[in-house]
């Protein structure tokens, strides 16, 4: 089948030559899409006037922000580990120095930072003093500031020192507890030695009561300084600290602080109690976290028994063990005292899910745990049921 063409398609075959040329141009233009009209050039805006400039006022001088002091009391600002509430600066003073003993050549100096309460002139027969060893990889002031120990001192009116080691010592300021030399009464233990008899000549400080304590390598050293010298101090605190009497080498004190030293744990101590055979009695807190893996549990234990053996204790010897549930802002812990009579010689505190850090301490600096109970009020709370005798000065 065939379709019609179109009637205008046919009347454009049969038209003429002409007709069909004015025919197409016809259609062409009704297909054509019409061009647009030229807009017209928009006229240019006339510029605008120059504002008068302003006249320039008088120069004021920049007001600037008042110093902020550096307190040992207070915490230092919050880093992302965690947020730690700032503490008002502890109100004594706070007073920076280098000991170098006499007589020594070479002079061997140690720089050391001293706490005193505000109240020190007034107090009859002198203030407390309590040594603070730091450990590894940390200074004296950021021990004082973690531990947060001079707000505390303040309050029971004890003065605080803070010996620090030095980086030619030892490149992380560690203080040589695995030592031989040390150990035997050598090395820093005779001049941090020095350096409290100094303090206790220069300053009102009760020499019956002069204390000392340290966190993980500083503890080692306290537990060593404390051993040396029995009669200097009443009683001693070790925070996380290796056994006393092992390493001899820095890879061996690596092997202590993993696994102890059974065979020296006991040996060691009958060597000490064999140059001094009538040995003082040493009132001993150890505090430990249970999930410690820098310094582990298994150095308590043995520093328990190394702390009995030092104080003669024994079965006839009362054992009271205390279990203290946590808080929503501290770990379960336990203590276990072992008492002569009604006086604690003995007291182990360890503390659930506590890693290598100061408990209680300010979480915003390496090695100070935020959460468990405080350690720095533990540790003066043991020191002050303790005196050295007048018979062992």
């Amino acid at each position: 089948m065939v379709k019609r063409a179109n009637p205008w398609l046919r009347g454009l075959l049969r038209a003429g030559t002409k007709q069909r040329r004015a025919l197409t141009s016809a259609v062409i233009g009704m297909l054509a899409t019409p061009k647009p009209k030229p807009k017209p050039k928009p006229k240019p805006k006339p510029k605008p006037k120059p504002k008068p400039k302003p006249k320039p006022k008088p120069a004021v001088a920049a007001k600037r922000a008042p110093a902020r002091l550096a307190v040992a009391g207070a915490s230092a600002p919050a880093s992302k580990r965690g947020a730690a509430r700032p503490l008002p600066p502890a109100p004594g003073k706070w007073l920076a120095s280098q000991y170098a003993p006499a007589g020594e050549l070479p002079a061997r100096r140690m720089q050391y930072w001293l706490y005193l309460p505000h109240a020190i002139d007034t107090v009859l027969g002198g203030v407390p003093l309590l040594v603070m060893l730091h450990g590894c990889e940390q200074s004296a002031t950021e021990f004082a500031r973690g531990t947060r120990m001079n707000a505390q001192a303040e309050r029971a009116g004890y003065a605080v020192l803070y010996p620090q080691q030095s980086l030619a010592v030892h490149p992380k300021r560690c203080w040589k507890w695995y030592d031989r030399a040390t150990q035997q009464g050598g090395g820093d233990t005779r001049l941090i030695a020095g350096l409290v008899e100094q303090m206790a000549r220069g300053y009102p400080i009760d020499r019956t009561r002069i204390y000392i304590c340290g966190l993980s390598a500083g503890a080692g050293m306290a537990n060593i300084v404390a051993l040396n010298h029995p009669d200097l101090f009443a009683a001693q605190g070790l925070h996380s600290g290796p056994v006393f009497g092992g390493g001899h080498s820095t890879l061996r004190a690596v092997g202590v602080m993993q696994h102890g030293d059974s065979m020296q744990t006991g040996s060691a101590i009958d060597m000490l109690l064999a140059r001094r055979p009538r040995f003082p009695p040493m009132p001993t807190l150890l505090i430990q976290g249970e999930a410690d893996r820098v310094v582990r549990l298994v150095n308590q234990d043995q520093l328990a028994r190394q702390a009995m053996q030092v104080n003669g204790l024994g079965p006839d010897d009362a054992v009271k063990l205390t279990v203290k549930a946590g808080t929503s802002r501290t770990h379960p812990y336990r203590l276990r005292d072992v008492l002569r009579g009604r006086k604690v010689m003995l007291r182990v505190a360890q503390i659930g899910d506590l890693g290598h850090a100061w408990s209680g301490g300010d979480p915003s600096l390496p090695f100070h745990g935020g959460s468990g109970p405080d350690a720095s009020k533990m540790m003066l709370d043991f020191f002050s049921r303790h005196r050295r005798g007048p018979a062992s000065n």
